[in-house]
């Protein structure tokens, strides 16, 4: 059982019984008077959706699913494509992929989840490498502190581009490592 407090978004909790996803999750409150958690989940039986709030120390089952490698092949509205080693296709919803729609490109690798035999979401590595697609150069005497400015990377989705915060010496068409735990530059990669 883990408290509240130590899920994720992406893992598998035990309500009333039923697995569900959290999908998202918004924390209210102080350490004086507590905190809870607003949670929005959807039911993998039913995929029908559901938004409660609990408090932190409120404790789940967390279930553990299995996983196997796959990489992301196309995608096929309104579900997204992954193949396995043995050419197996898993299609997944838009919405239980979360964040690793920030980070799709044409043949990446990830893990795809499994729940009851059925792919239900994917997991990221934790460190990808994207490509900077845009982002404004940096003025000069603007260099002192831990100033940051915004990055397009490049993805598979032109709808999906996602924002990234870099700092002033990163260019456009400059790769880039990012942690996908939190979505926050990690370095820049030279060849």
């Amino acid at each position: 059982m883990k408290p509240a407090k130590e899920i994720r978004v992406g893992n598998i909790i035990m309500v009333d019984g039923k697995p569900f996803i959290v999908l998202r999750s918004d924390v209210n409150g102080s350490s004086r008077t507590g905190f809870t958690y607003k949670w929005k989940m959807k039911n993998l039986l039913t995929n029908s959706p559901l938004e409660n709030v609990f408090r932190g120390d409120d404790k789940f089952d967390v279930v553990v699913l299995d996983k196997k490698p796959v990489t992301y092949s196309y995608f096929a509205d309104p579900l997204y494509v992954f193949m396995d080693a043995e050419y197996e296709q898993y299609e997944i919803e838009e919405e239980n992929l979360g964040d690793a729609l920030n980070y799709l490109k044409d043949g990446m690798e990830c893990e795809a989840v499994f729940y009851d035999g059925k792919a239900i979401s994917v997991e990221l590595p934790t460190t990808i490498q994207r490509q900077i697609v845009y982002s404004e150069p940096a003025v000069k005497g603007n260099t002192s502190g831990n100033v940051l400015k915004e990055a397009r990377i490049e993805n598979a989705i032109e709808s999906k581009q996602f924002i990234v915060q870099v700092p002033l010496f990163v260019s456009q068409d400059d790769m880039i490592e990012i942690d996908t735990r939190t979505n926050e530059y990690k370095k820049i990669v030279r060849n």
